[in-house]
C-alpha cells in the first residue's frame, strides 16, 4: 500500500495528486486536505488524526507527503522514510519556497527521498527498494537542521528565566 499526505494547508496540492492517479501498481491511501483532485485509484480522505496517520505510515510500503516538518519527522518515527515532494510557491501550492529548501537538506542527510518532478513519481515507487530508518545520528542532524532553520526564519529565541521574585 502507498500512503500519500497532503498535509493540513488550506492551499491544494492537486499537482501531486495528478501524479498519485498514475500509481496502478498497488493500493493507494490519499491524506487530501483542501486539494481538489481525488485519485480515482485511492481510497481517498479530507483529512486524518494523528493515531491513523502513523497507522497508515507504518501499514504503507511507501509514503509520499509534502515537505511538512511534522509530516516528515512523523513519517520517520513511523518507521519510513519518506518521499517528498515539495509544494512550490511557482505552482500556487505555498506561500513561499520554504518546502523546496528543506526537503533538498533532508535529501541531502539521507532523511528522505526528494522528488522534484512529481512526472517521476510513479516510477520511483514501483523501483523503490526497502529503506530502513536511519541511524540516531542522522535524527541529532535533522534536529541540528530544524533548530538552524527555525532560528534563521523566526530569529534567535529569546532566554526565558523561570526564576521567581521574592519581592
Amino acid at each position: 500500500m502507498i500512503f500519500v499526505t497532503v498535509g493540513s494547508s488550506r492551499i491544494p496540492f492537486d499537482r501531486l495528486l495528478r501524479a498519485v492517479e498514475k500509481i496502478t501498481t498497488e493500493q493507494v491511501v490519499v491524506q487530501h486536505g483542501a486539494s481538489r483532485v481525488r485519485p480515482a485509484n485511492a481510497e481517498c480522505y479530507e483529512f486524518v488524526d494523528h493515531e491513523q496517520f502513523v497507522e497508515l505510515a507504518r501499514a504503507a510500503r511507501a509514503v509520499v507527503t509534502h515537505a511538512g516538518v511534522g509530516s516528515l519527522l512523523t513519517v520517520r518515527e513511523a518507521g519510513r522514510r519518506p518521499i517528498v515532494v515539495p509544494r512550490r510557491k511557482a505552482s500556487g501550492e505555498a506561500v513561499d519556497d520554504h518546502q523546496v529548501s528543506f526537503a533538498r537538506r533532508a535529501d541531502e542527510l539521507g532523511l528522505a527521498t526528494l522528488v522534484e518532478d512529481v512526472d517521476l513519481l510513479p516510477s520511483i515507487i514501483v523501483n523503490l527498494p526497502q529503506l530502513s530508518v536511519d541511524s540516531a545520528g542522522r535524527r541529532r542532524a535533522l534536529e541540528s537542521t530544524l533548530r538552524s532553520y527555525i532560528q534563521q526564519v523566526a530569529g534567535p529565541q529569546p532566554v526565558v528565566s523561570t526564576a521567581r521574585s521574592l519581592v
